[in-house]
């Protein structure tokens, strides 16, 4: 009996010896692995648009960039404190100017993007409808690289115009989310002057003073909402998103704030990027 219990004993002292090393192989491989995946996991968690909140000063922060029309006077974006926060005051007088942030993502089902916002003025006389009144004081616009063999023959040659005129390479398609004072919200339609720009209507009237409204879009539900028709199957690359904010059609005065933006791709990316204001995605 004894014989047999000293063997087993000695038994599980080699297994012990030879399973303790090995597990603690499988620790120090586990760590090293880890260790390697960490930079990865960093970068998946910085953010793919450059926060406000991030600036050192009155700047918006790099890449974020100022874009116009020629001859026209700038929409002023800025960043400041308000509530609390460090936020983009975006102020146009009579102006026209975009804040524009270049990116380069794949357009996915579940491709998300949200912000909060608030409009403390608008612009008086803008009107979505006609090229006297197409203003607006608070605008979040994606940019898409459709291929232009696309686009019917008209629409590519309006397009190089553009892109000549301004010495911007002009997206082929942009989707803008507007804040109007009159038109209902849920309403869609094309730029007055271009089918290159289709609007989206997310917010409608004045909010209580001093309120921010947080949204979540879908952006490729929204997408293929106004850009289906030509599009087809075909979906394109989100290049760039930009802030907008125009008065010189009706020489108007508008004033709005906007946050941080949290542009992620969504489950099938594993993207983890800074958490947003809660609003379910929906395509109004």
């Amino acid at each position: 009996m004894t014989s047999r219990t000293t063997t087993r004993t000695i038994s599980r002292s080699r297994l012990a010896a030879f399973a303790l090393p090995l597990a603690g192989a499988v620790l120090v491989a586990l760590a090293a692995v880890l260790a390697l995946a960490a930079p990865e996991a960093r970068a998946q968690e910085r953010p793919l648009l450059t926060p406000f909140s991030s600036a050192p000063g009155a700047q918006p922060p790099v890449p974020w960039r100022f874009t116009t029309l020629p001859h026209k006077e700038r929409t002023h974006f800025d960043i400041v404190q308000l509530d609390g926060r460090q936020v983009l005051k975006v102020e146009t007088d009579g102006a026209y100017g975009n804040l524009v942030h270049p990116v380069m993502v794949p357009l996915q089902s579940d491709t998300t993007l949200a912000w909060r916002w608030r409009v403390d003025e608008f612009v008086a006389g803008a009107d979505l409808r006609s090229r006297s009144g197409d203003d607006g004081a608070a605008k979040v616009c994606v940019f898409f690289d459709l291929p232009v063999e696309r686009l019917s023959f008209g629409e590519r040659a309006k397009l190089a115009l553009a892109r000549n005129a301004t010495g911007e390479d002009v997206p082929t398609e942009t989707l803008c989310y507007v804040w109007d004072q009159k038109e209902a919200k849920g309403t869609s339609l094309p730029s007055a002057f271009t089918q290159r720009i289709r609007m989206i209507v997310i917010e409608s009237g004045a909010a209580a003073p001093g309120t921010w409204l947080p949204e979540r879009r879908n952006v490729l539900a929204d997408y293929r909402r106004v850009f289906g028709d030509e599009a087809g199957d075909t979906i394109p690359d989100v290049v760039a998103v930009a802030v907008s904010a125009d008065a010189d059609n009706t020489h108007g005065h508008g004033l709005a704030f906007f946050s941080d933006f949290d542009l992620r791709l969504g489950a099938a990316a594993h993207n983890a990027s800074a958490p947003a204001p809660a609003r379910s995605p929906s395509a109004d």
